[in-house]
């Protein structure tokens, strides 16, 4: 792009800017008129000023740039007269109406990056700072003029949605490391048990055939179960420090449109609007505070609760290898039937003691999901025993 077409596109943007401000100016002017309290027409009246104020710091850059002063467009009124004061009334009017302006600004605000042009960002970090202080003055507003009206969840989760319709989609909480184990446990036992069958099956119980067989496979699933702990603890911890980046970018260039989501995000749980409002501004006293909420609601979890990915490795691993040297046991010791029946008999009861032990990270009882492991863990062994035979019938 030229300079001449990239100074052309910036005015483009500043200009949507300036419009955006001056539809503010005259929004807020009209509601100024019509408002006969004096306190409350006193304070739209300064934020009618302030955008007044801030569509002339547009205009200048767009004049320095080599443009033409802009011309406003909209309705003499803004959005005074607009669906949103008609809908919902004064208090969620204004409410509405504040986001909308957060919402252009944080758009421009994303375009204006992408030329990199200093003095416009400087004027836009003077804007944002500003727009900061309009969400905390209209949230005094409505207050003052009655509760604001509390929201059914599936309305406030509707609004929500429409909120972070853009957004990505959160992911699950990372088990522990508890976790990790019991079921780096669990898929030892039963990925070795099934070979182990499989191979005694096909070889009569033979155990240099099993040895060999069980202790490849072994070692193959613990560097699995290992590899892979460490990379989905790796890859969430990433994912939750992109998502935190995400909203701490979101809180500096559009703090009421953050406040929003948040709120909304505890009326769904059946708070009133005014006690959510009332959490949020609490928390918004520290914007770190304010950024982990947000990051924490988007993904359900916190910083301190991911996984650590080297932790999550030699757990997952260990307990593989632990899982599944239980089968093989036997055969140090002893050769055919013999050494199947015992191979069957403390794989099972490992199966049962593991599918309790599940029952620390799970809601149900600890001889039911013992009960239910031994079995598949019976089926598993049957199965895999009678293909093994076949397949030694097949081969000799």
């Amino acid at each position: 792009m030229t300079t001449s077409g990239k100074n052309s596109r910036l005015i483009e943007v500043l200009n949507g800017n300036w419009q955006a401000e001056m539809t503010g100016f005259y929004t807020y002017s009209a509601l100024a008129q019509r408002e006969v309290d004096p306190q409350r027409r006193a304070a739209l009246r300064s934020l009618a000023t302030a955008e007044k104020h801030h569509a002339e710091l547009w205009e200048n850059r767009i004049q320095a740039l080599g443009g033409n002063p802009p011309v406003y467009t909209g309705s003499s009124v803004g959005d005074a007269d607009g669906l949103a004061m008609k809908a919902g009334g004064d208090a969620l009017g204004l409410r509405r109406l504040e986001l909308d302006e957060s919402r252009d600004i944080a758009k421009y605000g994303r375009q204006l990056r992408e030329f990199g042009d200093e003095p416009s960002l400087a004027i836009l970090r003077e804007v944002i700072e500003d727009e900061q202080e309009h969400y905390r003055i209209l949230s005094n507003l409505i207050r003052d003029r009655r509760p604001l009206p509390q929201l059914a969840p599936e309305e406030a989760r509707k609004a929500l949605n429409e909120l972070i319709a853009e957004r990505e989609k959160g992911r699950p909480k990372a088990a522990s490391w508890i976790g990790d184990a019991i079921y780096g446990v669990n898929d030892g036992l039963g990925a070795i048990f099934g070979i182990v069958s499989g191979v005694a099956g096909a070889t009569l119980g033979n155990s240099h055939f099993v040895l060999i067989a069980g202790m490849a496979g072994m070692v193959a699933s613990a560097l699995s179960m290992g590899s892979g702990a460490y990379l989905a603890s790796k890859s969430e911890r990433e994912i939750y420090e992109a998502e935190y980046a995400r909203e701490e970018e979101a809180v500096a260039l559009n703090e009421s449109e953050a406040r929003e989501v948040l709120s909304l995000t505890y009326q769904i749980r059946g708070w009133s609007a005014e006690d959510a409002d009332r959490f949020v501004e609490h928390l918004a006293r520290d914007k770190k505070q304010l950024v982990q909420a947000l990051a924490r609601e988007r993904l359900g979890t916190t910083e301190e609760g991911l996984s650590r990915p080297w932790i999550s490795a030699i757990s997952g691993a260990a307990s593989t290898a632990v899982g599944a040297f239980i089968p093989i046991i036997p055969f140090f010791f002893m050769s055919g039937l013999p050494a199947i029946t015992v191979a069957a008999v403390i794989s099972l009861i490992a199966h049962f003691v593991v599918g309790a032990a599940k029952s620390l990270i799970t809601i149900r009882s600890w001889w039911s999901s013992g009960i239910e492991m031994t079995v598949v863990g019976a089926i598993e062994g049957a199965v895999t025993y009678a293909i093994g035979i076949g397949l030694g019938r097949i081969g000799s």
